[in-house]
């Protein structure tokens, strides 16, 4: 066989000299190679093609075809070689392999699907479909990811689960940053969309159903692996996985809370549809603008059936459920909610100008024990929290100038209200008229000083003062002398124990007041007078 090269010289030597000898000559090869490769130009075949030569193996291409064909194209080489060496092949199984890979591929060629392009309209066509999302906490996250078709404008939500009520919810945020509605929705046959396929149908969800009416829509579900329904909003997951969930290639950084992931995806969608896409050369923005002259006009309410029953915000931004209190964003008190239990947690979704959002989460709990999220509320200051008491609030000039003076202020009064101080008032009144001789800086320092070491007592504030200014009272030093001790002496402890005893008498015999004698019987007490 011939390389291309030579193939070439000899075609161009016999157009030079017209002979097929003379051309053998230039090329260096038989007249006869000279005519074989002038009749195939001639007939208009390719004159560099491989020439097939007889091989031993295909006496069993027959075989090797009933094979493949039997199994789909799934039969093994090493099976195949050992059925044709039962038969009388004696050639290698490398022999064989390429054989099987040549018959295999024949068979796909003529099994091959013939796609044809989807070229959408505007303004017919949305697509949506789901995508794992990052965990948060432990805790599984799922992308909601809508796709435009002819625009390729696309909406990526983050969302917790994939439920009837959260597809409604997605579905109405998605309508409306959009501006309208189109005529389809195309997804998969999930079991909130279709819950049930007879002879190859699909049966949708009455779910479904009514809110696709109630936005002017029809839900339509995609054929099983087909990319002509699929392709767009599968792209769609899959470019918004790969940049929205952290991992080695993208180098991303782990979500802490669930508002990172939703900052996230908005600056994603952002991003994306204000660049212009490689199919249109446009940014979908720009084309957006132009389709929505196509959408139907959006409803003024959402579809609010599948969210669960309302519930009206009390004062305390909670709502009761079952008999429960759960907390819920204070921005929604006296406003209107609704609520819904899925599995083990209470879902509470509320309805403002771009959609419905789910605003809170709860574990159930039962009656008695409330749920309260202190992120639902406002921040408390260190004092109150500390405390437990109410920021103080001015309710008159003088209270105001007092509590003007700064933090340090505001601690003195609670803590001298705390412990009972006497004065309060009037000691509230000199420290503002400190505050006029000496920095107000200064004086809310000393008063932080105070409330810390509980110093309430008159002339306090002045001492304070004064000690932070380095000032000292002037007196008098004392110095010990040489002779002084502290320590107490031991003479007084000389005569510690002993009694003093008995006078003695100069006449044993007598005794002063007394009579002694044979007759008496001892001592007898002198007469006091009448």
């Amino acid at each position: 066989m011939k390389r291309s090269e030579e193939i070439v010289e000899i075609l161009e030597a016999y157009d030079l000299t017209g002979s097929y000898r003379a051309a053998a000559e230039l090329a260096g090869c038989d007249h006869h190679t000279v005519a074989r490769y002038v009749a195939l130009r001639a007939a208009g075949e390719p004159v560099v093609a491989r020439e097939h030569r007889a091989r031993p193996i295909d006496a069993y291409l027959a075989k090797i075809e009933e094979l493949v064909a039997r199994s789909n194209g799934r039969v093994r080489a090493d099976i195949v070689h050992e059925r044709i060496v039962a038969m009388g092949f004696t050639g290698g199984e490398r022999t064989t392999r390429r054989a099987v890979a040549e018959t295999k591929a024949r068979l796909r060629a003529g099994q091959r699907r013939v796609l044809r392009p989807w070229v959408p309209e505007p303004g017919l066509w949305l697509q949506w479909d789901w995508a794992e999302g990052p965990r948060i906490g432990g805790r599984r996250t799922n992308l909601w990811c809508a796709w435009l078709a002819w625009s390729r404008f696309r909406v990526v939500l983050a969302v917790w689960d994939r439920t009837l009520p959260t597809i409604v919810a997605c579905l109405d945020t998605t309508l409306r940053r959009l501006g309208g509605v189109p005529t389809y929705a195309l997804t998969d046959n999930e079991r909130t969309v279709s819950v049930d396929h007879v002879a190859g149908v699909p049966v949708r969800n009455p779910e479904i159903v009514h809110v696709a009416r109630h936005y002017g829509m029809t839900i339509r579900t995609c054929v099983p692996a087909d990319p002509q329904t699929k392709g767009g909003s599968e792209a769609t997951v899959r470019i918004s996985k790969a940049d929205l969930v952290p991992t080695e290639v993208n180098l991303a950084e782990e979500y802490r809370v669930f508002g990172q992931l939703e900052a996230a995806c908005r600056d994603w969608c952002e991003k994306v549809n204000t660049r212009p896409h490689r199919e249109t050369r446009r940014p979908p923005v720009e084309m957006l603008a132009e389709e929505r002259l196509r959408l139907h006009p959006l409803p003024s309410t959402p579809f609010t059936v599948a969210f669960g029953t309302t519930r009206r915000v009390n004062w305390d931004a909670t709502v009761s459920v079952e008999g429960v209190r759960y907390s819920v964003p204070h921005e929604l008190v006296d406003t209107r909610v609704w609520v819904r239990f899925h599995g083990d947690d209470l879902i509470v979704t509320a309805v403002g100008q771009d959609g419905p959002v789910q605003v809170a989460r709860h574990g159930r709990s039962s009656p008695g024990s409330p749920v309260i999220d202190d992120a639902h509320y406002p921040p408390r200051s260190g004092a109150a929290i500390a405390h437990g008491e109410r920021t103080p609030r001015a309710t008159s000039a003088a209270e105001a100038a007092f509590l003007a003076l700064g933090p340090g202020a505001a601690a003195w009064l609670v803590e001298a209200a705390a412990a009972g101080a006497r004065g309060v008032r009037r000691k509230m009144t000199e420290a503002v008229a400190l505050a006029k001789l000496h920095p107000p800086g200064q004086v809310d320092q000393a008063l932080g000083t105070a409330a810390i070491a509980g110093r309430f007592a008159e002339n306090d504030l002045l001492r304070i003062l004064a000690h932070q200014a380095g000032e000292t009272v002037a007196k008098p030093a004392t110095q010990a002398g040489e002779t002084h001790s502290l320590q107490p002496g031991t003479a007084a402890w000389s005569g510690f124990g002993l009694t003093p005893g008995p006078e003695p008498d100069p006449d044993p015999g007598t005794e002063s007041g007394t009579e002694s004698g044979p007759g008496s019987a001892g001592p007898r007490p002198t007469e006091e007078p009448a």
